[in-house]
């Protein structure tokens, strides 16, 4: 019996993980975290690992653009320095949606 070849996973927009990133930052709300691994799941759940690092980079600019924070040990974190387990928050600037002009 032949093995069956894995799908390949589906293109994924950059528009796309920041747009996830910023809504499940603020469905979680001010008070609350979401995991990178959570994001790149709710994206490509079968093939979740091979987006994590955009996940992570596109979050470190967004905590740049102070759209979210990152948090390391439940604290805020510098973005140029934050490695191994961390989570994101949306900030009061965040919440505001942008409006495409």
């Amino acid at each position: 019996m032949a093995k069956e070849q894995p799908k390949k996973p589906r293109r994924v927009s950059d528009d796309e993980v920041y747009e996830t990133i910023l809504t499940q930052c603020r469905q979680a709300g001010l008070e609350g975290s979401v995991r990178p691994e959570d994001v790149a799941r709710l994206i490509l759940p079968e093939h979740w690992q091979t987006l994590l690092k955009r996940v992570r980079l596109f979050s470190k600019k967004l905590a740049q653009d102070g759209r979210i924070l990152i948090l390391r040990k439940g604290e805020p974190a510098d973005p140029e320095e934050a490695k191994g387990i961390i989570r994101l928050r949306i900030t009061q600037t965040g919440m505001v949606e942008e409006i495409d002009d």
